[in-house]
């Protein structure tokens, strides 16, 4: 069952939707900012598994964090899956998540890609991961000249650099990373480099920096991996055209690695069906679940254990990954927002 939310429902309407009587069948609420195809597959196989049914409600990361906090102790909702660590920590941090110890996940998912456990269990876990990739034009970049994040901000890329707003999620997670990595001073420094180097003021998504490097207009971006995998498989033959001008760089290769980043899931602090809420999640952990994960959206499985045969990821390659936690990455956030700020970056 899936329902929709384009505009606010009441507390108690939304609470009486998805509620279920105790005579009932075991049920599942799920809150979901994940809109791919390939989880519907996801969710019927958990069902057919288990015998639970699961009722969801799809929004944006940002709208399922507003309705669990106009929800309260009301809230219907059991399991929450949103995208990127800097969502989750904000989640962690307003309360709206309760620790889970769980065997199964704590032997499956990297301590690096899940909650710090303060001695009560991780209140998120990681359950397929992305790369931040460089992208840039091969008639008029180097690929030496855009193999490490700390060259976006080098004089010799001036008026080529191309991102989205540096406030999306996706970027905060990039710099609080970066942050750790050079230090809050070197970080800042970085930040005022990267914003004179600029061909136009940050617009648009992930795709679009990946087009306006194919079309001439930047010379460099970045991007996470599911989106140059997603031009690569795609049939249409302008998106074939716009891979055929771009490279591809997994940065840091030499140094730290390449910056990761996670969609993943929590029990929500007010779930009525703990038990069911901790099944599923350890479900999505399972190699069956991790393969619907990382082909759904061409991203990489958390489970390192699992392999999944997809062109686009094997094309790109191996690469060495960052290995600060992401919980770290999400608690910078703050400073981040502060640091880009004072730096003029939009």
């Amino acid at each position: 069952m899936v329902r929709r939310f384009a505009a606010p429902l009441t507390l108690f309407a939304l609470a009486a939707s998805l509620q279920a009587p105790a005579a009932q069948a075991q049920e599942l609420n799920l809150y979901s900012a994940r809109h791919y195809q390939t989880d519907e597959a996801l969710y019927e196989n958990f069902t057919k598994a288990t015998g639970i049914k699961i009722n969801r409600v799809d929004a944006d990361d940002a709208g399922i964090l507003a309705r669990l906090k106009s929800e309260g102790e009301a809230s219907p909702a059991d399991v929450i899956l949103l995208v990127d660590a800097a969502r989750l920590w904000r989640a962690e941090q307003d309360g709206l998540f309760q620790p889970v110890r769980s065997r199964v996940l704590d032997e499956r998912i990297p301590q690096t890609l899940r909650s710090e456990d303060k001695g009560q269990g991780s209140q998120w876990y990681g359950f397929s991961t992305r790369a931040r990739v460089i992208v840039y034009n091969k008639a008029t970049v180097k690929r030496d000249d855009a193999d490490t994040y700390e060259e976006l901000a080098d004089p010799k890329n001036k008026g080529k650099v191309c991102t989205r707003s540096g406030s999306h999620p996706y970027n905060l997670s990039l710099f609080g990373a970066l942050m750790e990595h050079l230090g809050a001073e070197k970080a800042e420094a970085w930040a005022k480099g990267v914003v004179a180097n600029m061909a136009r003021d940050p617009k648009g998504g992930d795709t679009d920096q990946i087009k306006a490097v194919a079309s001439g207009e930047c010379g460099i971006a970045v991007s996470n991996s599911y989106y140059v995998a997603r031009l690569m498989r795609s049939t249409k033959p302008e998106d074939r055209a716009v891979m055929e001008k771009v490279g591809v760089v997994f940065p840091n290769q030499q140094s730290w690695g390449t910056h990761v980043n996670i969609a993943g899931g929590a029990v929500a602090r007010y779930a009525k069906n703990r038990e069911a809420a901790v099944k599923f999640l350890e479900y999505l952990s399972s190699p069956e679940a991790q393969t619907y994960f990382a082909n759904g959206n061409n991203e990489y499985p958390a489970v390192r254990s699992v392999k999944v045969p997809n062109p686009a990821l094997d094309a790109l390659g191996e690469f060495k990954t960052e290995l600060i936690p992401i919980s770290v990455v999400g608690a910078n956030q703050g400073k981040v927002q502060q640091m880009l700020d004072r730096v003029g970056y939009k």
